[in-house]
């Protein structure tokens, strides 16, 4: 099955840990683990950390895409890169419900983001429910931030340091905290 088709058919659905699904996506998990740690194991030039990462997400990714290492992610497959974005080192990546970074996003230091979360029932714990996150154009995640499933960042957008986005961040806005909080707006040219 494509992961296309595997991602349709998960996505904002509960997912039992016996499921014919649970056991799908575990395989293809275990692979990309695999070239996770290959890519993580030694120092590569950004031009070899693209043609992992080509490997791990099944897509062509633009030579204008930074990725330092090490870099995290958990399934892979459903994680899309636009143009001219920079992701600094220890980010990770939990993609199975699907991560698209527009053009021109920045992303800090140890950030999260989060598709994945486990089923509130004690007796479907183990089971999981994703939704996907979308990082619109321009935005600028700070260090070590936290994006939960389900979220997206507006454009030009800034999440500061340190902050877990629990809502929709509207475009051209500032949001500080945990849970993150509009404090500003961007009234600056924001067409960039």
């Amino acid at each position: 099955m494509a992961t296309s088709d595997l991602l349709k058919k998960i996505s904002r659905k509960e997912i039992l840990k016996d499921s014919p699904l649970f056991k799908e996506i575990h395989l293809i998990k275990k692979d990309n683990e695999r070239l996770i740690m290959m890519l993580n194991a030694q120092y590569c030039p950004n031009e070899e950390v693209i043609r992992y990462l080509e490997k791990i997400t099944g897509q062509t990714i633009d030579s204008s895409v930074t990725v330092s290492q090490p870099f995290y992610s958990d399934f892979g497959k459903h994680i899309t890169f636009g143009k001219n974005i920079f992701i600094n080192q220890n980010v990770t990546f939990v993609d199975l419900g699907g991560i698209t970074i527009e053009d021109q996003v920045l992303i800090g230091p140890g950030t999260r983001l989060v598709t994945v979360n486990h089923l509130i029932s004690p007796k479907n714990r183990r089971g999981i429910k994703v939704e996907p996150i979308c990082i619109k154009k321009n935005a600028w995640l700070g260090a070590n931030v936290t994006v939960l499933p389900g979220i997206t960042i507006g454009e030009n957008s800034i999440v500061a340091a340190d902050s877990t986005v629990t809502k929709d961040v509207p475009d051209n806005v500032i949001v500080v905290g945990s849970p993150a909080k509009v404090v500003r707006k961007i009234e600056e040219d924001v067409n960039v």
